[in-house]
């Protein structure tokens, strides 16, 4: 389960015999407790925004005046409300102010990050076996970057990426099989990056057979509610993989 870790700074503390975080932050990423995280700027940069009748309020300044303030935060994956007590206990700053764990607001469609980049990807397969240009560019944020070694083209933005998919689909006639080989993904709290070797066969329109197997890799960006592709480096797989030799 995820938990927010609060990092509450006190103004009228010595600070100058506390330990340095940069321990608590490598131990705890070395196990993958710690997923994200950053130190914020001081209340005195802060801007308090409301909003009433219609009218946008602003001030400058913290929500609250108080001698302890949110210094930082931490997205932490624990097991259990008592691990995560224990991570925080460890925090060098909960030795001269507070540290306030939350856990995250259950979600009952909740799925782990991997099985949403999962499906993503099986989606993307979906949509090139019916040549549908539309469902494909869906998985993909407006502001995309395409790098694509094996035809020398590099694209950037979905109007340019749209091009060079129908483009694509116009030399092929009937369903293209796109396999996933090897997948493996690393997931962070709002990026994730896939390494895979993805096999693609098709039937040109001049009756000859496509058949590549291709080295993609690629990079996600969490966009609330969905994962998006952002980053696709596409480059010719090794002649001696053996996936090249498979029927």
């Amino acid at each position: 389960m995820k938990y927010m870790l609060l990092v509450c700074g006190d103004d009228t503390a010595d600070a100058s015999g506390m330990a340095p975080v940069e321990p608590w932050v490598e131990e705890l990423g070395d196990r993958s407790v710690r997923l994200h995280g950053h130190r914020l700027a001081l209340p005195s940069e802060a801007v308090t925004v409301r909003v009433r009748g219609g009218e946008v309020l602003r001030t400058d300044g913290p929500f609250a005046e108080t001698k302890e303030y949110v210094a930082g935060f931490d997205v932490l994956e624990c097991d259990s409300l008592e691990e995560a007590v224990e991570a925080a206990a460890k925090h060098p700053v909960a030795t001269i102010g507070a540290m306030e764990v939350r856990p995250f607001w259950p979600m009952w469609d909740e799925e782990d990050e991997e099985t949403s980049v999962r499906r993503l990807d099986a989606e993307l397969t979906e949509a090139a076996r019916e040549r549908d240009v539309e469902r494909m560019l869906a998985c993909y944020a407006p502001d995309v970057e395409i790098f694509h070694l094996a035809d020398g083209g590099q694209r950037q933005g979905l109007d340019a990426f749209r091009k060079a998919v129908e483009d694509e689909f116009a030399t092929v006639t009937g369903p293209v099989t796109r396999e996933v080989l090897e997948l493996r993904i690393h997931v962070d709290e709002s990026i994730a990056f896939a390494h895979a070797f993805v096999r693609t066969r098709a039937t040109r329109t001049d009756g000859t057979h496509l058949d590549d197997v291709l080295r993609v890799t690629t990079g996600y960006r969490n966009a609330g509610l969905r994962w998006l592709i952002t980053h696709e480096h596409v480059s010719p797989a090794p002649d001696a993989h053996p996936a090249k030799d498979r029927p």
